[in-house]
């Protein structure tokens, strides 16, 4: 594991695999955690064991705050995140990319492409949630959020409470994709579970209708949930991530 420093000196960590010489050109695949997640996730890893038997290039981190990256999680917005993923692939990668985002990395797997559209060979996502501000929490909890600065809920995978700050609510208010066109051109695979209780299957049919690329698959899980962690959801993954290489 090695540490790139954010410009305020802030070290994220990063671990990032070569391509043996006779995949020197293929796209680097670089996996995007989700909210309250880091490199070290089941699907992240599997993944990266994959490329290192095919001798694919793979780049997996920590954003700010989260893993063994250094910062406070509770000061962290998704335009920071945006940033440390734009800053580790101009860094660490030639060549083109492929995306791969989870839940909320699936929101800045598109921001990302957004930046560098140029970049991207492809794009899979898993349970992708852009827009997750606006549709995930009641009237409620976003009076919480305003006035209190943050909403702690029960996490059903930590036994740390889930927590959305007010900094990270209006960074997402202010990065919304979904009410108009997402100019991308790319391949794009989208995987959902349909007993997605975190994420609606229908956020990933949204998303397809808004890119503007004419090469994009929904690929539904009827019995998967919202991690797509289970042995068959992660050979799906990898299925799918090996087919944008053929």
């Amino acid at each position: 594991m090695k540490y790139l420093p954010r410009p305020d000196g802030t070290q994220l960590a990063y671990r990032h695999r070569a391509a043996s010489p006779e995949n020197a050109d293929a796209p680097t695949i670089v996996f995007l955690p989700g909210y309250m997640s880091d490199m070290e996730g089941g699907k992240a890893t599997a993944l990266d064991a994959w490329a290192a038997e095919r001798g694919f290039a793979m780049l997996r981190f920590d954003y700010g705050g989260c893993g063994v990256s250094e910062g406070d999680f509770r000061t962290q917005s998704l335009t920071d995140w945006r940033d440390d993923a734009l800053r580790m692939i101009d860094t660490l990668v030639q060549g083109p990319v492929l995306l791969v985002g989870s839940s909320m990395g699936g929101w800045l797997m598109l921001l990302v492409a957004l930046a560098w559209p140029e970049k991207i060979a492809g794009i899979v996502g898993i349970a992708a949630a852009p827009d997750f501000t606006r549709w995930g929490f009641d009237d409620a909890h976003k009076a919480i959020i305003q006035t209190e600065g943050a909403l702690e809920e029960p996490s059903a995978y930590s036994d740390a409470p889930y927590v959305t700050t007010k900094i990270f609510w209006e960074s997402g208010e202010a990065n919304l994709l979904l009410n108009s066109e997402i100019a991308l051109d790319c391949p794009m695979r989208l995987l959902h579970g349909q007993r997605d209780a975190d994420v609606p299957w229908e956020i990933s049919m949204k998303i397809a209708k808004a890119v503007r690329s004419s090469d994009v698959q929904t690929l539904l899980v009827k019995d998967g949930d919202h991690r797509l962690s289970r042995d068959q959801d992660i050979d799906l993954l990898i299925r799918t991530v090996a087919n944008l290489y053929s």
